[in-house]
């Protein structure tokens, strides 16, 4: 047996940020051809040692030390130029948000084309050749034309397949990916995690692939390191590691790890389903645009949410899900259509009519730091709905605050602190807390845990459950990961292009899907089971080829 050359080589790492250790003592190998996946959850470290792989960390004032060889070079010991001939042509960075790594300003081919340059002695033409040629290889569809294209003029996993076009311009022999599928819908992460397998079986490249979500790791890579607080907790081969793990947070990390085969769990004290819907759409429609640029973002949708039930909302990115959500608690006026609750009319009523609604129409957000005002208190947040309603006792306030904040799951002591202040699975705490101040009857989460860690996420999805089955409010849970939705609700509605395509019970939708397009999102989950994964890769791309 042959052994594979070692492409990376890190021994005994340090990372310090000030004061903290964010990485703290790692070592790992890969060889030539492998695929490590680095999983944890947010502030374990993961993202600090890939970026020490390619000597990011210099000129930050963060300290490093410990040994990291990569492709030959020593990265702490080798000086500025010996760092610039390894980044692009020897290892390359993928990074998770391609909007803020691509320049906004610039065709993408002349951006790629750029970097083959700093690599190569090439003319501009050549090298804008092989910006071409990349971007077709990553899948851009009549690549040649769409090159001159600005990155904004991309979609998101189109933006994605760019930056891996970039890192493959010069043929690294390391490709390190961070993140590089956590904004993506699930068909384009399937997409993308496949194109990184077949480069990496057609180039013979590394992939050190760093990730929070499990699924991703075990469609992506042969072997797996698990990290928390800096710190190595298990590693081994991905089949060993996610089937049979030795470590109690390896088994805590995959047991909070959501699964689309999972019905969900009515709890025995829940409140009884009413007959009469709360809430119910009739041929909602929302336009936006005028004239011949007229776009129908929900093109006509029927749909009944009940007390004490959970309608999971899952579609794409442009689906309309999102549009959708916010007309049903009337944050956005419907084009056409019928809206009720309670029996009572509201879609077309003025704002001075829909006051006395408002109270019990909430809504979560899927970015609780962009729905939290940073110069004010979270107290004062929370405290925004009871003011509103004409409550004007300082001392009825704070304690009504307080109790909130500690219904779920916060200290009523940090009514004073700042969002800042909070980690992100807190302040959608917060901002859940705000919408039960209202003392709503009908709350829509629109994707309220797409950025949150599997525990944190798992924590607050048992959170929603809990206030309603105590409260016995009608939920909308809106996300593109059909996992959660599958655990959360007990009917789905499936979106695409405006329209709902299938709508019934979870049972249902998820047990004997009847829309190829359900079908097509359910296939694209990551299976857990890197031997499933691997079944389903093949079936991808037996059906792309057909």
């Amino acid at each position: 047996m042959t052994t594979r050359e070692l492409l990376v080589d890190v021994s005994d790492l340090t990372v310090d940020f000030g004061s903290v250790r964010a990485v703290d003592g790692l070592s790992f190998t890969l060889e030539a051809g492998g695929a490590l996946g680095v999983v944890g959850e947010s502030g374990s470290g993961k993202s600090a040692s890939a970026y020490a792989l390619l000597g990011l960390h210099r000129g930050t004032g963060a300290r490093v030390g410990g040994t990291v060889k990569v492709a030959g070079t020593d990265v702490n010991a080798a000086d500025d130029a010996g760092l610039r001939a390894l980044r692009g042509a020897k290892a390359a960075m993928v990074f998770q948000d391609p909007l803020s790594s691509l320049d906004p300003y610039h065709p993408v081919a002349d951006q790629i084309a750029e970097v083959y340059r700093v690599h190569h002695r090439a003319s501009r033409k050549a090298a804008r050749a092989r910006a071409v040629e990349v971007l077709d290889r990553v899948g851009i569809p009549d690549a040649a034309r769409r090159s001159r294209l600005r990155p904004h003029e991309f979609s998101g996993g189109m933006r994605q397949r760019a930056l891996i076009a970039m890192a493959l311009a010069c043929e690294p022999r390391l490709i390190v990916a961070d993140e590089p599928t956590t904004a993506l819908d699930v068909t384009v992460q399937a997409q993308i995690l496949d194109l990184l397998h077949t480069l990496r079986q057609e180039t013979g490249m590394g992939l050190l692939l760093v990730t929070h979500d499990v699924g991703v790791a075990a469609e992506s890579v042969d072997d797996v390191l698990v990290m928390r607080e800096g710190r190595e907790v298990e590693r081994g081969p991905v089949a060993r590691v996610l089937g049979s793990p030795r470590e109690a947070y390896t088994k805590e990390l995959l047991a909070a790890v959501p699964r689309v085969e999972t019905r969900r769990v009515v709890p025995s004290q829940r409140v009884a389903e009413d007959v009469t819907p709360l809430l119910e759409a009739v041929d909602l429609r929302r336009e936006f645009g005028r004239g011949s640029g007229k776009v129908a973002a929900v093109g006509g949708v029927s749909l009944t949410v009940h007390a004490g039930q959970t309608l999971g909302i899952v579609g794409e990115s442009g689906s309309g899900k999102t549009t959708l959500g916010r007309m049903l608690v009337r944050l956005l006026d419907p084009t056409a259509g019928r809206l009720r609750y309670g029996g009572t009319e509201i879609g077309s009523l003025s704002e001075k009519e829909l006051r006395p609604f408002r109270r019990e129409l909430q809504m979560v957000f899927q970015d609780p730091v962009a729905s939290l005002n940073p110069r004010r208190s979270v107290g004062e947040s929370v405290a925004d709905p009871l003011r509103a309603a004409g409550e004007r006792d300082e001392g009825r306030v704070r304690d009504r605050v307080g109790a909130l904040l500690e219904r779920v799951g916060l200290d009523p002591a940090h009514f004073e602190r700042y969002p800042h202040e909070f980690s992100g699975g807190q302040r959608q705490r917060i901002g859940i807390a705000r919408a039960l101040a209202a003392e709503p009857k009908v709350i829509v989460c629109d994707e309220p845990v797409s950025a949150l860690d599997v525990t944190t996420q798992a924590q607050v999805v048992a959170l929603l459950a809990e206030l309603q089955r105590e409260l016995g409010i009608g939920l909308v849970f809106i996300a593109h990961d059909l996992a959660v939705v599958r655990q959360v609700s007990d009917r789905v509605a499936v979106m695409r292009g405006g329209l709902i395509v299938e709508q019934g019970s979870a049972d249902e939708v998820y047990g004997d899907p009847q829309d190829p397009y359900t079908k097509q999102l359910l296939a694209a989950v990551p299976a857990l089971d890197p031997g499933l994964a691997a079944a389903r890769r093949a079936a991808r791309r037996e059906l792309a080829a057909a």
